[in-house]
């Protein structure tokens, strides 16, 4: 009976709980709800002094053309970038799952880029395109050849291919799940049917892989407009300022600038913006548990 009371049950979730619950806490509810705090003061981040000036740095953050410039452009990024990084990883699972030899090497190898830090992978990247591809392409054309870095589209090219370089391995792991969640029989029978292997994979395997579909693609779409120092390492905003993404423009006007409150109301908005593609995800989720 002693077992059953109230205080006992919470004396057992807070032993196995309470740690987990106050370090989520301390490292994620007080620093949110103190950013939260500080998109209503004009603090530059140095003085003692936390001015509370209201919405005003909501105003100004709506009113700020570079940011919704930076916020556009983190838009067209995050576009294509996810659609060549689930691209590429469909075909590199598919690759993986054939049952050709050495596949559990290349699953390793493919995923290697993931693990590299976003600054180091920039600095390489970098060093490739202005020197490795100048020094080929100068070769073969016979004369200068400038660095794609130096574009504005050039630019945000270089940022999409190294995007997709960098997560199609991550993506590539749940694409690789999802083939080998597909009962073979089920590929057996519909070639028996007399389906070509597109056609098996048109009307087969793909329907059944839907959830591995949307997990990458909302993961893709988070990781792409929250990206900073690929951003940073690789391009840091140039030509002009013409590759500066949501989330470095919102770093230089924190830190760069000294205008935290600013800075941190523009983070809210990027915040709620990634936490409905999160919310949205986990809706179609439920409702393809739901149909499934």
């Amino acid at each position: 009976m002693k077992r059953n009371t109230l205080m006992y049950k919470t004396k057992q979730f807070l032993m196995f709980a309470g740690p987990a619950g106050l370090l989520f806490f301390g490292t994620v509810i007080v620093p949110f709800v103190y950013g939260l705090y500080l998109t209503f003061t004009s603090w530059d981040g140095i003085s003692r002094v936390k001015p509370f000036v209201g919405l005003e740095n909501y105003i100004a953050a709506f009113r700020d053309g570079v940011y919704w410039q930076a916020l556009g452009r983190t838009v067209v990024y995050s576009f294509f970038s996810v659609i060549l990084i689930n691209i590429v990883a469909f075909l590199l699972a598919y690759m993986v799952t054939s049952g050709i030899r050495g596949q559990n090497f290349f699953r390793a190898g493919f995923f290697v880029p993931n693990l590299i830090g976003g600054i180091v992978l920039g600095y390489v990247w970098k060093f490739v395109f202005n020197r490795a591809f100048v020094a080929l392409g100068t070769a073969i054309a016979g004369g200068n050849v400038g660095s794609l870095l130096a574009t504005t589209n050039g630019a945000m090219f270089c940022l999409i291919l190294v995007s997709t370089w960098q997560y199609a391995g991550y993506m590539m792991l749940i694409y690789v799940a999802g083939f080998m969640s597909v009962a073979s029989d089920l590929k057996e029978a519909a070639m028996i049917d007399g389906c070509t292997p597109f056609q098996a994979m048109r009307n087969v395997i793909v329907p059944l892989m839907r959830a591995s579909f949307v997990q990458c693609l909302f993961l893709s779409i988070t990781r792409c407009f929250v990206v900073y120092d690929v951003n940073l390492s690789l391009t840091k905003g140039e030509p002009f300022n013409s590759s500066v993404l949501a989330a470095m423009h919102v770093y230089n006007q924190a830190f760069v600038y000294k205008n935290y409150g600013l800075g941190q109301a523009e983070a809210l908005i990027l915040f709620v913006i990634c936490a409905i593609v999160g919310i949205t995800q986990v809706q179609i989720g439920k409702r393809n548990e739901v149909e499934a």
